[in-house]
C-alpha cells in the first residue's frame, strides 16, 4: 500500500514534516530525490516532470515551490540548480500519449522517466502530491504540497517549469496564431477563444473536454 504523509491540519503545516528531509538523511540516506510535475492542466503540449537530487549539505539559495516564483526568478533557480553539484533529470510525456493513458498514469509515467534518468539512482524518492510512482524500485512517499515543505521537490518543480515553459514557446513559433508563451496551453479565456477560432492543434490534448467537445462539433457539422 502506497506510503502518503498530508501535510496540512486546519490550514497549518505539520512541524514533523518541516524537517522531513532532515530526518531522512538522519537515517543515514546520502541521495534523496524530489519529484514534481508542471502541465496536468492544460489542454495542449506535453505534462513534464523533474527530479533533483541536492546532495546533504548543499544550499541553494531561494528555492521554493516554483508556483510563488516569478519567470524571472524561475529562470534564476532554474541556472543555480542546473550549475550546481545537485543531480537532476527531466521526464516529459507527450500529448498523444496522455490522450492515451489519462493525464494520472502520464504526470506517474513523466515522474518515473524522471527519476530513471538521473546520473545517480537515489536510495529514497519524496513524491510531490497523494500517489506513489508505479513500478519504481526505490523506497518513496508521496508528500501533499511537498513542493511547499521539501528543497529537493521544490527544486523539482522549479526545473518541471521552466523546462515545460521553455517547450511552448517552441511551440509559439509553430502555432504563432495561438498564444502558448502567455497561457502555456492552460483554458484561459484567451486560450478557449483561440481555439474556438483556430480549433485544436496537433499539439491539443483531444481527451480534455474543451478540446474534446470542439472536435464532436466540428465532426457533426
Amino acid at each position: 500500500m502506497p506510503t502518503k504523509l498530508k501535510i496540512m491540519r486546519s490550514g497549518e503545516i505539520v512541524p514533523d514534516l518541516i524537517r522531513l528531509e532532515e530526518s531522512i538523511f538522519e537515517r543515514g540516506i546520502e541521495l534523496l530525490a524530489g519529484v514534481d510535475e508542471a502541465g496536468r492542466g492544460p489542454l495542449a503540449g506535453p505534462v513534464v516532470a523533474a527530479a533533483v537530487i541536492i546532495p546533504k549539505g548543499l544550499v541553494i539559495d531561494g528555492v521554493c515551490d516554483s508556483k510563488k516564483l516569478t519567470h524571472r526568478r524561475r529562470e534564476e533557480l532554474f541556472a543555480d540548480i542546473v550549475n550546481s553539484k545537485a543531480f537532476t533529470a527531466v521526464g516529459i510525456i507527450n500529448h498523444d500519449e496522455i490522450d492515451r493513458y489519462n493525464i494520472l498514469k502520464a504526470s506517474l509515467m513523466a515522474m518515473r522517466k524522471a527519476i530513471l534518468g538521473l546520473e545517480r539512482k537515489p536510495e529514497f524518492v519524496l513524491v510531490d502530491g497523494n500517489q506513489n510512482i508505479p513500478n519504481l524500485d526505490i523506497p518513496q512517499i508521496a508528500v501533499v504540497s511537498g513542493d511547499a515543505i521539501c528543497k529537493s521537490v521544490s527544486a523539482a518543480s522549479i526545473i518541471a517549469k521552466v523546462t515545460r515553459d521553455r517547450i511552448m514557446d517552441k511551440f509559439q513559433e509553430m502555432y504563432p496564431q495561438y498564444s502558448f508563451s502567455e497561457h502555456r496551453g492552460y483554458p484561459t479565456p484567451r486560450h478557449l477563444e483561440e481555439l474556438k477560432k483556430f480549433g485544436p492543434t496537433e499539439i491539443h490534448r483531444k481527451s480534455y473536454r474543451p478540446v474534446e467537445e470542439l472536435l464532436t462539433k466540428t465532426l457533426f457539422d
